[in-house]
């Protein structure tokens, strides 16, 4: 029998659209023999190897994901291309049966993640390269989607970083049409978070690419912009092979663009 009192805690430590591992579970104070008996009454149904839901939860991308930021003490956030998608920003929606969850940490997501049955993939990022430990913990450059009321929000780059996060990935994960056509619809940027991120990120790649697509389809906000504050490496940088030398930022890209 499972003791009433601990249920009760349960169903507030664990509410029921999230999911939780059982070493999270026993640093909120719930024993081995509690979650064992839990997972017997089918309390607890388990979801993958020490990972378990609630009885009758309904799984989403959004709940574990939401599940994964409450449990982690690295800060993992969505960014790229779904944060962008999450804006109604994302141009056209992903290819393949499964959405594609851009997911970014410093640290490498639990296995377990894409052990779960779910209709989504979720995809892991580094940010060692890309942002400081500091803008990782910084909530400003985060936006919040209620996916379920009551339930914790779900954290996720806002749209100046989310673009920056895509441009790091091209050509090997975005294509360049892709991007270029996702920078296309973006008008409406803060040049104050641009400003502040573009001094931030250590990617020159996406810092280069950002300004000769910024260029290229004459943003407004791009004149509040200062390009020789931000630190864009010396040299050619090759991006598209057998492409064409752009002469302002020394890329190349396609010959086509």
């Amino acid at each position: 029998m499972l003791n009433t009192q601990a249920r009760q805690q349960l169903q507030k430590v664990l509410p029921l659209d999230l999911i939780a591992t059982k070493s999270w579970l026993v640093e909120q104070g719930f024993n081995l023999h509690f979650l064992d008996n839990a997972v017997r009454s089918r309390t607890l149904i388990p979801l993958a190897a020490g990972v378990y839901a609630r009885q009758e939860a309904r799984l989403s991308w959004q709940g574990i994901v939401t599940s994964l930021q409450l449990m982690s003490e690295t800060p993992v956030h969505v960014g790229g291309l779904t944060a962008l998608e999450l804006e109604g920003l994302g141009h056209y929606l992903s290819k393949g049966s499964k959405p594609q969850v851009q997911l970014y940490s410093d640290l490498v997501l639990p296995k377990w993640l894409n052990r779960i049955e779910i209709q989504a993939q979720f995809e892991w990022h580094g940010t060692r390269r890309l942002w400081p430990e500091t803008l990782m913990q910084n909530n400003e450059y985060l936006r919040q989607e209620t996916w379920q009321e009551s339930l914790p929000p779900l954290r996720y780059s806002c749209p100046e970083k989310a673009i920056l996060e895509i441009l790091a990935n091209v050509p090997a994960t975005i294509s360049f049409e892709h991007a270029n056509q996702l920078m296309q619809g973006l008008h409406n940027l803060s040049p104050r978070k641009l400003d502040e991120l573009l001094k931030a990120c250590f990617s020159i790649k996406a810092k280069r690419l950002f300004l000769w697509l910024a260029v290229k389809h004459q943003h407004a906000w791009f004149k509040h912009l200062t390009p020789e504050h931000y630190s864009l490496g010396t040299g050619k940088r090759l991006i598209a092979k057998d492409g064409r030398l752009e002469p302002l930022w020394q890329i190349t890209v396609p010959k086509e663009m």
